[in-house]
């Protein structure tokens, strides 16, 4: 479809918003080739569908098709996220996927506020296996009268408690640290692919992730 100059105007309004919108999200030049992409997208859209009598109608249903700017530019910037977590396994981008998760759909939130305590109880272990040989009055096993009254870091311990044992809290704290953290980031990255695969009727997702 070959568009008159009104065509032209409104999705270059549309294209200059989107833009404005994805850079707030993503460094500059990543946002430029996503807005190449899109652009590209948009007009393949519209140089396959049928000549219409209403110009306006044809742009507006395949502007609509992808959902307003900032929507557009939200999903884009999330599905670069996820690529990079599921790619490359990196704690950091599957956080902010699994963040952007949370913000945006309640079983996102129920599913990475789980995810999220996991990676909290793995790297607690693991600090207290690293403050133990500081500070080995503050950390361990407490103890009040015999009895077991908490475990981890206390400052300051409490009144008439005793450390039970001593440093086996180390390996012990290592081990059970980094398997709660091996098995929560598994765990994270299977999430993210389920979540991915459901969405893969996504207009903006169908850019980035060929159909088999």
């Amino acid at each position: 479809m070959k568009l008159s100059e009104v065509g032209e105007s409104r999705i270059r309004g549309y294209l200059f918003v989107l833009g404005q919108s994805l850079q707030t999200f993503l460094p500059r030049e990543v946002a430029r080739d996503a807005l190449r992409e899109m652009e590209s997208h948009i007009r393949e859209r519209l140089d396959s569908a049928e000549p219409v009598p209403d110009e306006r109608e044809a742009v507006e249903r395949v502007l609509q098709e992808l959902g307003p700017p900032l929507r557009v530019a939200q999903v884009y910037s999330a599905e670069l996220t996820i690529d990079e977590a599921l790619t490359t396994g990196r704690a950091l981008p599957t956080l902010r996927a699994l963040w952007y998760q949370a913000t945006t759909t309640l079983v996102g939130f129920a599913v990475s506020f789980l995810l999220f305590l996991g990676y909290t109880f793995g790297v607690s272990f693991i600090a207290i296996a690293a403050l133990k040989p500081v500070f080995p009055g503050n950390v361990g096993l407490f103890a009040v009268d015999g009895v077991p009254h908490s475990f981890g870091a206390l400052f300051p311990a409490p009144a008439g408690a005793e450390v039970l044992g001593g440093y086996w809290v180390i390996p012990i704290c290592l081990i059970v640290g980094l398997a709660v953290l091996v098995g929560t980031h598994r765990g994270a990255r299977r999430f993210l692919a389920w979540w991915r695969e459901r969405r893969r009727d996504s207009p903006v997702l169908a850019l980035r992730v060929p159909r088999g």
